[in-house]
This record gives C-alpha cells, structure tokens and sequence, in this order.
C-alpha cells in the first residue's frame, strides 16, 4: 500500500520550504513599494499553514518509502507545489483566472516557458521574480533540493531521486545521493551568480539579470520582458545567454567532474560530444540559410541561427528573432530539435542526446545483426556494454512519448484552428520548450487558448518534466495492486 501518510508529512515539509520562498517575494515587493506585497504575504502564509498542518499534525508510523512511493510523492509534489505557487497570481489579480494562474505556475516549475501573458513589463517586480523564481527552483527540481537535506527525516531519497531525476541513467558526484544533490545545487547557484554577474556587465540592471540567470539556467524561458532577450538588442548579452544555456543543457555530474579537473571525462563523453555537434551542424546550415535568402548580414544570420538551436534544443524558450519568418524547411529543422533535447542530469527536457543516441545506433546494430545473426554485438556508450534493461526501457520510453504526441495532438486538434498549433503545443510542453509553431510562435502567448486545452497542456508539461514514466505508471492496474 501506498504510504499515504509519510507522503503527506514530506509535502507538508516542501510546502513550509515553498512558503519561505514566497516569503522572499514579499521582501522584493516592499523593496520596489508595489501592491502585490499582500497578494504574496497571504499566499505564503496559507502555504505556510497547510505546510505546517501536514507536517506535523500528520502522524508518521513507518519512516519507509517503497518505490512506488517514490514515483508517487514526486507526482504529487509537483501538482501540489504548482497550486499554492499560482496563489499569488489569483489573489495579486495579475492572473485572476485559475486555469491561467496554474498553466503559467506549471509552465513556471517544469521550466517550460509557455506562458499566457501578452503585457509581462505591466507586471510588479515581485510577481516578474516569483515567475523566474519557480523556474530556477524546478530547475533541478524540487525534490533534488529536499533530499539535501532529506537525512534529518531518517530516508536516503534514492527513489525519490530517480524519479525526478532526468535520462535513462543518473551520473551521482559522489556516494550518495544527498551529497550528490548538495553538491549540484552548489553548482547550479555559482553558475547562476556567475551569469548574473556578466548580464549585469553587458547593460542588465540587479533585477533583470537575476530573473534571466535564474531562468536560463534552469532552461526555462520566463523573461521579464514581453520581447524577451531581443529587448536588449546586444550581441555580447546574447553570447553570454547562449553560453549559459549550452551550461544548462550539459549533464551536470560531468559538469561537477569537469570544473574539478577531469575535463576528458567530459569531452570524451559521447552524449556531449553529439549534443555539441547536434548544434553546430544546425547553427551552420540555419545561418547560412538565412545569410544566402538575405536575412541579414553573415555575422547576425550566424548569431540568430546559434541562439534559436540552443534556446530550443535545450528547451529554454527565449527569443531574439521571430522564426516563423523564417523558410519553412528551417522551421522543420528547428521542429525535430524540439524532440531531442539536450543532455540527461540537465535542466533541460526532450527526449534526451543520449536516448537518440543509442536508439541510432541500436537500430544499425539490428542491420548488423541480420547479416551476422549469430554473432554478439552488443550497443556501447563510452566503451561499455549498455544492459538489455536499460535499452528496454529506452525503446519502451520512446514509444510511449510518441504516443501521448499522437493522441495529445490529435486531442489539441479541437481547440486550435490547425494542425500545426496543435502539433507544436503538444510537443512543446512534453519537451518544455516553451515557444511553438502557428498561434503560439515566440513572439505569441497561449492566452487565447481555452481553459480545457491550458489545463491539458499543463498536464503534458507535468508528464514530460518527470520524463514520461513516472506520471503515467500512476494510471496502471498494477500501481495500485497490493
């Protein structure tokens, strides 16, 4: 059975830490004299309430989380911090309709990016940071940040780890999982000060290279500028965003090897050296696409084509230029990198390099194996023989993620006017992309959806944040079988 009340006593644990940080909101509304501070106070004091009631009101008998426990409490973590993190939208009435509230909270947390707003620089500067704020917090991922310090609660977090924890395998910096989490958190937090630190050089006040250092690492998109980073019209500012989102999307174990001094293990690792090729050679044929159809000059064709493959194959979403303008075969190059993804351990979603990097080869390994059929050849990744199991589970995932693109697609056909909405909407929140085609281009917002198709959109960011199978194993017989 499924240990219902240890769950409640976690969430109600994270639900305290949620309000803390809704607490920092508040500060930044009085600092800045804006109406929105007790839209904030309110919110994070009913957080801080119901954290409080089910943490410690709620009596734990068994300190015992099974693994199916695991997948559900981070479900269910993830739905519930999305529903008290839209609270101040509804009562600041910046977003007073709760569909809008809860699809732009969820887009906030799994770092999708998609948003319903179409006036961001009307918003306080409270509400502008608490939109970067959710994005940098899902970045990693909410419960990544609890298991540092999940040793006090007398559990280890290794299946609450895994399921939240994105890519068929997961790279540990050290022994455990807890100092694992610890220490890319202390990562993920230098990096961030460290891009907030060059914005600011390159022209970006406090505030706003927080907010865009926050949410491009977390490769989320959330900008506090309706145009996005095209507002600043700065190439160093660009350079300096599309390094850091090529940061983001990279593993972060082999990052925490690399900055220690093992910089081969990184380079030689064959996931990174596809996600870096993957890029060039879609930056060099885009760019020099739009230099010979006279988008502009060499230099700025170059400069658009490198920052529209890495904000979107990482899946962070921001924009400098409006693609759709673009020839149509560039915007189906740009389409198929809304599937793969970056790096697994990153912040980003998709598919994941290394999932289309052993389903490629996998499939050339059978065209071997006809011609050979009693040999043993097995599928390598950096030199080592990948497991049946794993590569079970990466075909199983593959087939399943393009199955909830078909049905969801098909089901998003009846809120939208065509089919390529439709198609780019799904895909665009399974991966958490952020941005799409048609309607909902990256000059656009999702506003004009109806609540049905925000809230089915809000699902599918969940579904492809906690990559695939640990939201969907919920809806199996078997789950809840004793």
């Amino acid at each position: 059975m499924i240990n219902f009340r240890f769950i409640a006593n976690l969430i109600g644990r994270l639900l305290v830490l949620e309000s803390a940080f809704l607490f920092l909101c508040v500060i930044v509304a009085l600092i800045y004299g804006e109406p929105d501070a007790m839209a904030f106070f309110y919110s994070a004091l009913i957080t801080l309430v119901g954290g409080i009631f089910m943490s410690w009101k709620i009596k734990i008998k068994e300190r015992v989380l099974a693994k199916k426990d695991g997948y559900f409490t981070v479900t269910m973590v993830w739905l519930i911090f999305s529903l008290f993190g839209s609270l101040p939208y509804t009562l600041g009435n910046t977003i007073p309709s709760f569909a809008d509230a809860f699809f732009e909270t969820m887009s906030g947390f799994t770092t999708t990016g998609s948003s319903i707003l179409n006036n961001i620089e009307s918003l306080p500067h409270a509400t502008l940071f608490w939109r970067s704020l959710t994005q940098w917090l899902g970045g990693l991922g909410i419960i990544m940040l609890f298991i540092a310090i999940l040793p006090s609660l007398g559990i280890e977090g290794r299946d609450l780890y895994v399921a939240e924890i994105t890519g068929p395998t997961h790279s540990k910096t050290s022994f455990t999982f807890t100092s694992s989490a610890r220490q890319m958190w202390v990562l993920y937090t230098g990096l961030t000060l460290l891009q907030t630190l060059l914005l600011m050089l390159g022209g970006m006040n406090l505030f706003d290279g927080i907010c865009h250092s926050f949410t491009t690492m977390a490769t989320g998109g959330f900008s506090t500028k309706q145009s996005s980073i095209a507002h600043w019209d700065s190439a160093y500012i660009q350079y300096i965003v599309i390094i850091f989102m090529f940061i983001a999307g990279t593993n972060f174990g082999l990052l925490h090897t690399a900055i220690r001094g093992n910089w081969r293990k990184l380079i030689r690792d064959n996931e990174f050296q596809l996600y870096f090729l993957i890029m060039l050679i879609a930056s060099l044929i885009i760019g020099f696409c739009l230099y010979f159809n006279q988008w502009t000059g060499l230099g700025k064709s170059l400069r658009d084509a490198i920052f529209q493959v890495v904000t979107l194959m990482t899946t962070t979403g921001f924009a400098t230029v409006d693609y759709l303008h673009w020839p149509p075969y560039l915007g189906l190059l740009l389409f198929i990198l809304f599937f793969i993804g970056s790096s697994a351990g990153s912040t980003s979603g998709g598919m994941k390099v290394i999932r289309v990097y052993l389903l490629f080869k996998n499939s050339f390994i059978e065209l071997k194996r006809i011609i050979h059929p009693n040999g043993i050849i097995n599928v390598k990744y950096n030199n080592k023989t990948v497991h049946p199991n794993v590569m079970t589970g990466i075909m199983g995932f593959a087939i399943l993620f393009m199955i909830i693109f078909v049905i969801g697609s098909m089901i998003m056909t009846l809120f939208t006017d065509d089919i390529i909405t439709a198609c780019s909407a799904v895909i665009t929140s399974m991966s958490n992309v952020g941005p799409g085609f048609g309607s909902i281009g990256p000059m656009a917002s999702f506003a004009h959806l109806n609540d049905f198709a925000k809230l089915f959109l809000a699902f599918l960011m969940l579904v492809g944040r906690l990559e695939i199978l640990t939201v969907m194993v919920l809806f199996t017989k078997s789950f809840w079988k004793k």
